[in-house]
C-alpha cells in the first residue's frame, strides 16, 4: 500500500477543478442507473454516463446512480450538472484518495467513506463517494470490483425494505456495506499474524520480519482511513437533517457499532504486531545467546587441555637437569595424557551440567 497518492490539482488551481492529472492513470468508469419502488423496480446499465438516469421518475420513486472507476473530469461534470451537485464535492470524487468526511450542502449530503480491500497478501483502499437528495443516491467507487452487488441483490427483491424505504435508507445500505468491508480484510489479517507467530516459534527469519513489518505499516494505514468513518457516522446521527428520516437513524447507530468493533479489532491486531516485533527480537537474542553459550562451553574446556598439551610441548627432556619433565620418557606417557585430558573434559562437563549451565 502506498504512503501516499498523487492525486491532487497543482497549487493554485481554481476550487472545483476537475481536470485530469498528468500522472494519474484513467480507469474505465461503468455507469448502472435503478429505479425502484415498493411495486416496481428496473435497472439500465452502460459503460457511459445514463442522461436518463432521472427523466421521467414518478414521485415516490427512489434513483440510484452508481459509478464504478474512475470517471472523467466530463463525465463528472455533466452528472454534476444534471443533478445539482456542487463544484468543491465533485472535485473530491475525481481527486481520490481523500478522507473520510461528510459535507451537507443546500439539498444534499456529501460523504466520502474508505473501502478497503485484502487480496495477495496486500491491502489496498479506494475511495467511495455518496451523494444524498431527496429521492435519488448517487454513489463513486474508484476500485475494480462493485462492493455493492449485495444491496442491488436485495433490491431486486419484492420484500425487501429497502424497496418500501426512501433514499436514507438506501444510503444506510450503501454505508453498512462500506463498513462492513472491514471485518473480513481486519479476519485476513489476523490469520496472517496467526501464521506469522508461527514462524517466528519456529526460528523464522528475515522474511518473516519484513513481512511483519509491513502488516505493521499497513495496519498504521487503515487506522488513518478508517478512524474517521467513525466521526462520519456520529455526525450524521449527532445533527438534524431532513434528508435521513427518524426511523433510519436506528440503523445509523447500529452501523456505528460496527465501525468501533473495526477500530476495536485495528488496535488488537496493531498491537499483536508491535508484541510480535518484540518476541522475534528476543528470539532472536535468546539463540544468540545460546550460540554464545555453547562457544563459550566449548572455549572453557579447551582451556585446561590447551595448559597441559602446551606445557608438555616445551620439550624440556634434559636427563642431566633434575628439573627435566620424567613424564616425557615414560612408556606409557603419551596414553596417560589422553586419559587426564579426556579426565578433564568429563568432570567439567559434569561440573557445567550440575551448575544448570548446560
Amino acid at each position: 500500500m502506498a504512503f501516499f497518492r498523487k492525486h491532487y490539482h497543482p497549487p493554485g488551481t481554481a476550487p472545483g477543478s476537475l481536470q485530469a492529472h498528468p500522472e494519474r492513470s484513467e480507469k474505465p468508469c461503468r455507469f448502472r442507473a435503478i429505479r425502484f419502488h415498493k411495486e416496481h423496480f428496473e435497472v439500465a446499465e452502460d459503460s457511459e454516463f445514463v442522461p436518463d438516469a432521472r427523466a421521467t421518475v414518478p414521485e415516490g420513486q427512489v434513483t440510484w446512480l452508481h459509478a464504478q472507476g474512475q470517471a472523467s473530469g466530463k463525465q463528472l461534470a455533466a452528472i454534476g450538472d444534471f443533478f445539482q451537485l456542487h463544484a468543491l464535492a465533485l472535485e473530491d470524487v475525481h481527486n481520490t484518495g481523500q478522507r473520510p468526511k461528510v459535507e451537507e450542502y443546500d439539498d444534499q449530503l456529501f460523504l466520502i467513506l474508505a473501502l478497503p480491500h485484502f487480496a495477495d497478501g496486500e491491502v489496498s483502499l479506494h475511495q467511495v463517494s455518496l451523494f444524498l437528495t431527496t429521492d435519488t443516491v448517487l454513489s463513486f467507487c474508484d476500485g475494480p470490483s462493485d462492493p455493492f452487488e449485495p444491496v442491488l441483490k436485495r433490491i431486486q427483491q419484492n420484500a425487501s425494505k429497502l424497496r418500501s424505504r426512501g433514499s436514507d435508507y438506501l444510503l444506510y445500505a450503501l454505508l453498512d456495506a462500506v463498513i462492513d468491508q472491514g471485518f473480513p480484510v481486519l479476519e485476513a489479517f489476523g490469520l496472517e499474524l496467526e501464521n506469522i507467530e508461527e514462524k517466528i516459534v519456529d526460528g523464522g527469519g528475515r522474511e518473516t520480519l519484513l513481512r511483519l513489518h509491513a502488516m505493521k505499516r499497513e495496519l498504521i494505514l487503515l487506522r488513518r482511513m478508517l478512524w474517521p468513518q467513525r466521526e462520519v457516522l456520529n455526525k450524521l446521527m449527532g445533527q438534524e437533517n431532513k434528508l435521513i428520516k427518524d426511523e433510519t437513524l436506528v440503523y445509523l447507530r447500529d452501523c456505528y457499532d460496527h465501525t468501533i468493533q473495526i477500530m476495536d479489532l485495528l488496535e488488537t491486531y496493531r498491537d499483536m504486531s508491535v508484541s510480535l516485533v518484540d518476541i522475534h527480537l528476543s528470539s532472536v537474542s535468546n539463540r544468540m545467546n545460546e550460540i554464545m553459550r555453547v562457544l563459550t562451553v566449548i572455549a572453557t574446556i579447551f582451556i585446561p587441555l590447551t595448559f597441559v598439551v602446551g606445557l608438555y610441548g616445551m620439550n624440556f627432556s634434559n636427563s642431566a637437569s633434575p628439573w627435566a619433565m620424567p613424564e616425557l620418557r615414560w612408556y606409557y606417557g603419551y596414553p596417560l595424557v589422553w586419559l587426564v585430558l579426556i579426565v578433564i573434559t568429563i568432570g567439567m562437563l559434569w561440573f557445567f551440567r550440575r551448575r544448570h549451565w548446560l
